[in-house]
């Protein structure tokens, strides 16, 4: 590490910091005042973001119903023709992630990342990671309500099959409140003009605080190129990336939620519709778990961990038991399981990362999500047709990847607490 950026920083950062002390003495954490600002923070933010990520994460994973409603047929692809397909798209989904944290834009507010959740002390964070992420499990399940209705209602409308208006519409729902979206997001508490004076004030001493960071708008800057090596060399960077590969690598599976479904006896249309109640499951575990949480902020890694053990032993059942009804039961706890563990994992790793300058934060993260988002690429061969309709070897892989993932949380678990982020880096 460049130990004289590191000491000139963490010198600035303690200078900062005594000057800040005097701006939290009066606040009184719980306070009717603070509750008021979060429920308006979380009226411009939640909304905004939410609509954001449900949309976006219908687009691109329709691919999954337009396989089974047509397009493998029209486009005579067999099954290793459409892995590469989604690997494909993961490698650019990949590549693009940090620099698109660490690049500055025109208007660094209006940046689209997980930035926003930023403006949440500890224990308010899992809650709300919980509705960002169930924004992509109902897009599951809307997207199978639409994918059914559309493949069934709009097939050869103006010359178009069924499963090209999928992407057509759903692409241009993204595309439309991508542009809505710049003008509603909340800028950071510090200049925003949707706050009061006082509240602003407020919202900065409340994260202070509750030393979620030790920056805020007018802490001294440090470079992109900075922020990267000091997130590079920290060992929890590479724990949080391994253990999200493993969420997201066992967590493809629901890129064949259609095709495994319809594997279990149903037809294609039926299929579409059988994967909401996968969805509208995984909905209520991820905001039930996500609440919780927060009220053991400090036990993220176990709840983690016990989640992942519980899809492991769902997924050993699953290789083993071969009857329709009982796989498709086991598909919806592995489902609640997995969507679960991802949201904790994220707010997990944000707060584990809450004291590092907000540079540095932000590209952890989008480390975390960029290398653990290769999983993506891998899992997309874990289910070939020729392996259908019994899948041994993708839900064997799932086995594994999920025990290993429980290990791997519950010993961050215990070195995270021994060894918390230093404030000085």
């Amino acid at each position: 590490m460049d130990s004289k950026f590191t000491d000139e920083y963490a010198q600035q950062i303690e200078d900062k910091r005594e000057d800040e002390m005097d701006a939290t003495i009066d606040y009184v954490p719980g306070s009717d005042e603070e509750k008021k600002l979060v429920r308006k923070i979380d009226t411009f933010l939640l909304p905004t973001i939410f609509l954001m990520y449900l949309f976006s994460y219908m687009d691109r994973t329709n691919i999954g119903n337009a396989r089974i409603a047509g397009m493998a047929k029209d486009l005579d692809l067999d099954s290793q023709q459409y892995s590469f397909i989604l690997v494909v798209f993961f490698i650019g989904y990949v590549l693009c992630e940090v620099p698109s944290n660490g690049m500055p834009p025109q208007d660094p507010n209006h940046k689209i990342s997980l930035k926003p959740l930023f403006r949440y002390k500890k224990d308010e964070q899992s809650k709300r990671f919980s509705v960002y992420i169930s924004a992509a499990i109902l897009a599951g399940a809307f997207g199978g309500l639409l994918a059914g209705a559309i493949a069934s209602g709009m097939d050869g409308a103006l010359g178009i099959r069924g499963w090209r208006w999928l992407f057509i519409i759903e692409g241009a729902l993204t595309a439309g409140w991508s542009v809505c979206a710049y003008f509603l997001l909340l800028d950071f508490p510090a200049n925003t003009k949707r706050l009061s004076p006082r509240e602003r004030e407020l919202a900065i001493q409340r994260i202070i605080a509750d030393s979620n960071t030790v920056a805020t708008e007018d802490s001294p800057p440090i470079s992109h190129l900075q922020a990267l090596k000091l997130g590079v060399q920290n060992w929890r960077t590479w724990g949080f990336t391994v253990g999200y590969m493993v969420i997201i690598g066992a967590g493809t599976l629901s890129y064949f939620y259609p095709t495994l479904v319809q594997g279990l006896g149903y037809t294609s249309t039926k299929a579409q519709y059988m994967t909401i109640p996968i969805y509208m499951v995984a909905f209520v575990c991820n905001i039930v778990t996500g609440y919780f949480a927060d009220k053991a902020p400090g036990q993220r890694g176990l709840i983690i961990g016990g989640g992942l053990i519980i899809a492991t032993i769902c997924s050993v059942i699953f290789c083993v038991v071969y009857n329709f009804t009982a796989r498709y039961v086991l598909l919806v706890f592995m489902a609640g399981a997995i969507w679960t563990c991802n949201a904790l994992s994220l707010s997990y790793a944000s707060s584990t990362f809450g004291a590092m300058p907000n540079e540095t934060r932000a590209i952890c993260l989008a480390i975390v999500n960029a290398l653990g988002n290769l999983a993506s690429i891998y899992g997309a061969y874990l289910y070939p047709s020729t392996d259908a309709p019994k899948y041994i070897m993708g839900f064997s892989v799932v086995s594994a990847m999920s025990a290993f993932g429980a290990v791997v949380y519950i010993l961050l678990h215990v070195f995270v607490r021994r060894y918390p982020v230093s404030r000085k880096v």
